[in-house]
């Protein structure tokens, strides 16, 4: 239960006291600052407060978003201030000096307590949320006269219409924000007045997309139908439990994690589904969906690193970004750009489309050449900004950078000992191991050729982190990591040309995939790497590269198959559980919510 501290003299007909306790609230009334400081410290030290004005004069959207937002520890809008338990001490700190200002039995006036407390709190260095209110009214009236014209801007803003329309992510896709959203965000509302929360709606969104891939793996074409109804049908919720915690502001550690890692689930159990509709109709297209996945996941890693490398940077400009900035002028650009990067509306949308009316193999083909395209347009488009801007990263940025190249004891104990290199060449290192292990792999095959490529790969790895990732390309150190490991696993599973090992492939690259996802959500809930024991226990990168090289040269290929499939159920079980500890144990704690804004993925 959060509790709301009116202060100052009621106002006959305000609604604020009914509005207050529609959003939880259990409300209070203060006759002065000393009387606020008592009922403050009476309030539980885990629960928020909020102090309000009495002649506040708004819209009940307006007192949402200012006081029940659960992403911010201190908001503030005209007239009314709230703390939640993270920021308690200080507001209760700011509030004992106002307290303090009466003297000799006086009391200091309740009417701008509101507004005093949340200057103070800018003034002792505490991050005051205000939130953007558009067209929501939310005043302080100083007389009758302007106190009635407040009320009727309240009147003249639909306050519902609003805040349907805030449902809906800022920046989307051309697909998402023409086709999905006019009515999903409705679906949002519906879910939201019957009590359903966001995590209920993304599992929901799950388990549809994993009855879709059932429906392919039918590999009939009433299955395919069926599938892609069941695609876009997930997408539909996908989008709505995004909309439903904005509309109710439920946002959740727990639901940020929950909605990016099904996300990636969804869209990589459907390639299953499709592989194994395809091999019951004697079509093996398990390279193509093992492809599909590692060129998608490579591309979300430049995302990634790109976005981290210049979280915090200073004089981050460029020609390059300018140029953009200019064609955001023109309306209709925006558009296609936002299209030829593929996001996941257009992904999904030609994805269910192709699955319904044409064949598997054709639906991957559309698919790689798709991600292939958008993945030069973005990569080229970043490092065109890179290299034309002087921006100068922070010590953040480049330990975030280490934290996604995920390197093992193997890079870590040989980047300790190897000799200084000039920096600026960290990119062209992680390149060049990256090359040679993959093309070893398709030249070689399994050999002891590959294994001393693999080998070498290894010390370049380590070579490309034994400085701080701070230069202007190296941001592409993590994306070239990821397409040495998974590349040299999908290359290897096909050339061992005996049933089952590109399905065990698909499963280990899915595995360490999630891994690595997992690491970019901790990072943005600013949580931290994954446990330095996870990467060790997994080996790094490059110790499970050189490790799949070996095994593929030792083994025969069913025993390379099998041994794939033992290292991704060791892979996936140790990630796993320590994912769904660390999530489970955040959210319980309490860590601050997060839900994300960015790009469409």
């Amino acid at each position: 239960m959060s509790t709301a501290i009116l202060t100052g003299q009621p106002v006959p007909g305000s609604s604020l006291e009914g509005d207050l306790r529609s959003l939880g609230f259990d409300v209070r009334v203060a006759t002065d600052a000393g009387d606020a400081e008592t009922l403050l410290a009476a309030v539980p030290a885990n629960e928020r407060v909020a102090i309000v004005d009495t002649r506040f004069v708004g819209h009940l959207h307006a007192l949402r978003l200012g006081l029940t937002d659960p992403r911010f520890p201190a908001a503030a809008l005209p007239g009314a201030v709230t703390a939640q338990p993270a920021a308690r001490r200080a507001l209760t700190r700011v509030l004992a000096r106002e307290s303090s200002m009466a003297t000799g039995g006086a009391t200091v006036v309740t009417g701008d307590l509101a507004e005093r407390i949340t200057e103070a709190l800018d003034a002792d260095g505490v991050p005051v949320h205000r939130p953007e209110l558009g067209t929501l009214v939310a005043v302080v009236p100083a007389d009758p006269q302007a106190r009635n014209e407040a009320r009727q801007a309240v009147l003249a803003v639909d306050d519902e219409a609003v805040r349907l329309r805030g449902a809906v992510k800022a920046r989307d896709g051309f697909f998402t924000t023409h086709f999905i959203s006019p009515y999903s965000r409705h679906l949002a509302r519906w879910c939201a007045r019957r009590g359903l929360t966001p995590n209920q709606v993304t599992t929901a969104s799950l388990l549809t997309a994993l009855i879709a891939a059932g429906c392919a793996a039918t590999g009939t074409r009433g299955g395919f139908v069926a599938a892609g109804v069941l695609l876009i049908l997930s997408f539909v919720l996908d989008c709505t439990d995004g909309q439903l915690a904005r509309y109710s502001l439920q946002y959740s550690t727990l639901g940020a994690w929950l909605d990016a890692t099904f996300d990636r689930a969804k869209e990589y159990a459907y390639y299953a589904g499709l592989a194994l509709g395809a091999a019951r109709g004697g079509d093996d297209v398990w390279a193509l969906a093992l492809g599909a996945m590692v060129l998608q996941t490579c591309r979300h890693v430049v995302d990634f690193s790109f976005n981290e490398a210049n979280h915090d940077a200073t004089a981050n400009t460029s020609p390059t970004a300018a140029l953009s900035d200019r064609l955001d002028a023109v309306g209709w650009t925006v558009w296609v750009r936002r299209m030829i990067v593929l996001p996941i509306g257009e992904r999904w949308a030609m994805i269910a489309v192709l699955t319904a009316a044409t064949t598997p193999r054709i639906t991957f083909y559309a698919l790689l050449i798709g991600c292939a395209f958008a993945a030069t347009y973005t990569t080229a488009g970043r490092v065109l900004r890179s290299v034309t801007r002087k921006a100068r990263r922070t010590d953040r940025a480049a330990q975030a950078l280490a934290d996604l190249a995920d390197s093992g004891p193997l890079a870590e104990l040989l980047a300790a000992v190897l000799p200084g290199k000039a920096r600026g060449t960290a990119f062209l290192s992680a390149a060049g191991g990256a090359l040679l292990v993959v093309l070893a792999a398709w030249a070689f095959g399994p050999s002891w050729q590959l294994v001393l490529c693999a080998g070498i790969s290894v010390l370049l790895a380590a070579e490309a982190v034994s400085h701080p990732l701070k230069s202007a390309l190296d941001w592409l150190v993590p994306p070239f990591f990821r397409a040495a490991e998974y590349g040299t696993v999908l290359v290897l599973a096909a050339r061992a040309d005996v049933n089952g090992a590109l399905p065990a492939a698909f499963g280990l690259v899915a595995a360490v995939a999630y891994h690595h996802y997992d690491t970019v959500y901790r990072i943005r809930g600013d949580a931290g790497a994954p446990p330095h024991w996870l990467v060790r226990a997994t080996g790094g990168h490059e110790g499970r590269t050189l490790l799949v090289t070996v095994l593929a040269t030792l083994l025969t290929a069913a025993q390379f198959k099998v041994a794939l499939t033992a290292l991704a159920g060791y892979v996936a079980l140790l990630v796993l559980a320590e994912s769904i500890r660390f999530w489970v144990a955040a959210h319980r704690a309490g860590a601050p919510a997060v839900h994300d804004e960015g790009e469409p993925a």
